[in-house]
């Protein structure tokens, strides 16, 4: 008898032992994506940043993944916002631009945010950041699956104070009229406003404060999954940076900037693994776009790479990447591998097992990437910017159509804050760059490879059929609405 209550009682604990352990099997990862905005792809000292030390974006990446051939979905940024939350072209979800304070549109409410796609699962959901996907109500992160969201609602170069910091309320400046006309800059938290931004100082407490409320957050959800949506508003310009960063690095302003964002990263990791969670946290690090580098040393550098902000080079396209989940994914490993932000919805969809959403997307799922299969899992990117495609990448060709764009070659940048003029470049006919073996795409090869040129323009033809291109004047078949304010 004693023996059948021995073995009962074993069985009893073996059973609650067995639960336990699938429970933690079946324990849902929590997700943070750090989004940077404006950091070029040199920017970060595991990518080549000089004058300055990252060394927690550098652990990141020594324990994780290394993206060196990532791609931000525009070089924009309201639009590669919208694509890394949908998965989707920025065409295809009409959000092509920068929305500014009182935009009359937004991101559509009926699209499906990565937020919106986790709930159903269990999953807590937060943003502490910038936001700039319409800030009228109906807009604003609360509607779009979130569940906190503390943060400015644009970027923080849309208010009415002049470049050297001092209000213009009362100047006559032709060249900041729209910058007269902005209402002070907004914090946000929840759908209300709780307070007004109007000095440099102030906006130097936004990282600091962006970081506290993540770290909060992590704390109060150590016991359930999380998605938690972390987009800094550095190093967008006017950049600011708190009195414990100031003056810290050899290269002045934007180095302490950055530095301070390499600290706020720090402190998320520290957060996750003082809470018991860090193995089960898949962390993504990645820019919106490439730098704004009229703004000379309040920019910052994208390397080898043509261009920056506000076109479709490889300097405004290809952005810092790095992703780590302990005991998941391979450390100090590089990934060559073409990927985007588009890709990242598709990808923790695939692996919380979570739904895709019902419109179409354009993502594609790289966890066997991130599993360790040496595999392609993007292989052609279409590359649109303000309504227009601009080029064409396919494995290590990228082919430009014809266009006019934004250019900083062959003028002087500004200083200290103030901006540079813009030159005007011009492609009159269909270029070719191989970026295997010119990175800095600066031989045409079109005439050596007109096979590829077809192939590459065909492409382009279905990528109109689909999205449109307002260069040609095509018109998409399979282009949504964006959200509309009522009048």
């Amino acid at each position: 008898m004693k023996t059948k209550i021995l073995l009962a009682a074993f069985g009893i604990l073996y059973f609650s032992v067995s639960c336990k352990n699938d429970s933690k099997k079946k324990t849902p990862p929590n997700v943070i994506v750090i989004f940077i905005d404006d950091m070029g792809y040199a920017d970060v000292g595991c990518f080549g940043a000089t004058g300055y030390e990252t060394p927690n974006i550098d652990k990141m990446a020594n324990e994780g993944m290394l993206f060196s051939n990532f791609y931000a979905a525009t070089g924009v940024c309201s639009a590669s916002r919208a694509s890394l939350l949908t998965g989707s072209y920025c065409d295809r979800i009409s959000v092509r631009s920068a929305y500014g304070p009182g935009a009359k549109q937004g991101l559509n409410p009926n699209e499906t945010t990565i937020a919106e796609m986790l709930k159903p699962l269990g999953y807590t959901t937060a943003i502490f950041g910038k936001w700039h996907l319409g800030d009228n109500k109906k807009f604003l992160p609360l509607q779009q699956g979130f569940d906190e969201y503390f943060g400015v609602p644009y970027s923080n170069d849309m208010w009415p104070v002049d470049y050297d910091g001092i209000a213009i309320k009362n100047k006559k400046n032709p060249i900041n009229l729209r910058k007269k006309n902005y209402p002070p800059l907004p914090l946000i938290e929840g759908n209300k406003k709780i307070k007004e931004i109007w000095t440099l100082e102030e906006q130097g407490q936004l990282t600091t404060m962006y970081t506290e409320k993540a770290v909060n957050f992590i704390k109060k959800n150590k016991e359930n999954p999380f998605f938690m949506y972390l987009p800094h508003s550095m190093v967008h310009v006017p950049i600011a940076v708190s009195d414990k960063f100031k003056g810290k690095s050899e290269q002045g302003l934007f180095g302490d900037v950055v530095m301070e964002i390499d600290w706020s990263v720090g402190e998320i990791m520290k957060t996750l693994k003082e809470n018991g969670i860090d193995n089960n946290t898949l962390v993504i690090f990645t820019s919106d776009n490439g730098p704004w580098l009229n703004y000379g040393n309040h920019a910052g550098s994208t390397g080898l790479f043509r261009e920056g902000k506000g076109t479709v080079w490889e300097g405004g396209h290809r952005v810092p990447c790095v992703m780590r989940w302990p005991e998941k994914i391979a450390t100090a490993k590089t990934i060559d591998k073409l990927a985007s932000t588009i890709d990242i919805l598709p990808t923790i969809a695939e692996i919380t097992g979570a739904k895709l959403p019902k419109n179409k997307i354009d993502g594609i799922s790289f966890l066997p990437i991130l599993n360790g299969e040496n595999v392609t899992t993007r292989d052609e990117f279409w590359c649109y910017y303000g309504g227009g495609l601009r080029a064409i990448r396919k494995g290590d060709w990228k082919l430009y159509f014809p266009q006019e764009y934004r250019s900083y070659v062959g003028v002087e940048p500004g200083k200290d804050g103030f901006p540079g003029p813009y030159a005007k470049g011009i492609i009159d006919e269909i270029v070719l760059y191989n970026l295997k073996d010119d990175i800095s795409e600066t031989t045409d090869v079109s005439n050596q490879y007109p096979e590829i040129v077809e192939q590459l323009k065909k492409i382009g033809q279905q990528a109109r059929k689909e999205l449109g291109d307002k260069i040609t004047k095509v018109k998409g078949e399979e282009v949504r609405p964006p959200g509309i304010v009522s009048e």
